[in-house]
């Protein structure tokens, strides 16, 4: 899934459009040509170019062609391919959408791979989980976003605020200062959900717990409940709607009026806030959501790609050795520095330091989780209950009982789709 962060988690990060050299339908797999599926946004022309030179000269038998998607309605477009008989040899997809595709017995076990060639035992948790399905690994961890708290450092300056916050009990009272007449300590609508899901993880709770292969709403868990109630604490510290997303209006939009001090978003988001309002330009700064301690940062949903290998594709052996460079250190390396994502590994982090926003994505990406790893998850999502449910507490109603209810509405989900 993409984060959902914005028609996926990356778009936000990167608005970059892509053109592709090609998909060329029913290449005999003689010719040594390699087809990899990538969705617009998530290289730059330039990061390919240079990954196709360097790799075609390393593999003189192999040609690569790359073929450009929206997110938009990829999923069936996929699930087609993979019941086909012209599957492309590599296909990057949404981490939480590695469940669906698995479910079809089309994808490659890439478990061999992960643990003798790419150190998968290293890689972010929010991309490997939802990568792995019933012990086996499907889907090899491209990149990373997720969010952080971009603030004002001007209305933070104002206040007096010399040293950011590394706890929530620092955060609820740095914001409570923020919070003035005139001015929001942070813009938080009601129903960001994702937002709550990190609160819901740190206190030890889940969106929906599995059993013996059956999932099961677990909004109404005493650590959820818990963490919808910091939800609430810290929305009411501005005048986020109790009764929309993110999106409506923009939160962006919102920010760059200049009378906000803090959003939660991906550090992309910046670069939306400063078309809106060139002055704030170079007054945005970052920092990782807190957590409970100082010890490490508050829990984040993670968004971002899997690659994965069709099990049908002519050439899926070659596709398996792509997959591996693209996912190994050095291509790594240089997709994080030339998209400013959060490469597959902590120990990479390195590679953005200097990148404020990144660094701050990559701190917090060390405690990212991903939605429950269930291939009717996307159905859930698609009818969300979570977001009512958010505004009916924020609203008064008895968190206990909307839980209740949400839960099982999560739950019926779960077994149908």
């Amino acid at each position: 899934m993409k984060i959902r962060i914005l028609a996926g988690a990356v778009a936000l990060v990167s608005s970059v459009a892509l053109t592709g050299c090609g998909y060329l339908p029913g290449v005999d797999a003689d010719s040594g040509t390699v087809t990899v599926w990538l969705m617009k946004g998530s290289a730059s022309q330039g990061f390919l170019d240079r990954f196709k030179e360097s790799y075609e000269a390393e593999h003189p038998s192999v040609e690569l062609e790359f073929v450009l998607h929206e997110w938009g309605g990829i999923g069936p477009k996929v699930l087609k391919a993979l019941d086909g008989d012209d599957a492309p040899d590599v296909i990057e997809v949404g981490n939480t959408q590695v469940a669906q595709y698995a479910q079809s017995g089309q994808l490659r076990d890439l478990t061999l791979e992960s643990l003798r060639d790419l150190g998968g035992e290293d890689w972010l948790p929010g991309l490997a989980e939802p990568g792995k399905v019933d012990g086996a690994q499907y889907g090899i961890p491209w990149y990373a976003a997720n969010r952080v708290v971009i603030y004002n450092k001007d209305l933070f300056a104002q206040a007096g605020i010399t040293e950011l916050p590394t706890t929530r009990d620092e955060w609820v009272e740095v914001t409570e200062r923020l919070n003035t007449t005139g001015q929001q300590g942070i813009y938080l609508a009601g129903q960001n959900w994702y937002v709550l899901a990190g609160f819901i993880w740190d206190e030890g709770g889940e969106l929906a717990d599995e059993s013996g292969g059956d999932w099961q709403g677990a909004l109404d868990s005493p650590a959820a409940l818990r963490g919808m109630d910091f939800y609430k604490t810290l929305q009411a510290l501005g005048d986020g709607p109790r009764d929309a997303d993110e999106q409506t209006p923009p939160e962006t939009d919102v920010f760059a009026e200049g009378t906000v001090a803090q959003i939660i978003s991906v550090p992309g988001s910046a670069a939306l806030i400063e078309q809106q309002n060139p002055e704030l330009k170079g007054k945005l700064g970052y920092f990782p959501i807190p957590g409970k301690s100082a010890k490490k940062p508050g829990a984040v949903f993670t968004g971002g790609s899997d690659l994965i290998v069709p099990e049908s594709a002519d050439r899926r052996s070659e596709g398996v050795e792509v997959v591996k460079a693209l996912a190994g250190e050095e291509w790594q390396t240089e997709l994080a520095r030339a998209m400013s994502y959060v490469p597959n590994k902590p120990a990479l982090a390195r590679v953005v330091e200097g990148q404020e926003g990144t660094s701050a994505m990559a701190q917090g990406a060390t405690e990212g989780r991903a939605t429950p790893n269930s291939p009717y998850w996307p159905a859930v999502e698609a009818d969300n209950p979570i977001k009512p449910y958010m505004t009916a507490v924020l609203e008064g109603g008895d968190p206990a009982e909307e839980a209740k209810k949400a839960s099982d509405r999560i739950s019926a989900k779960l077994v149908t789709g």
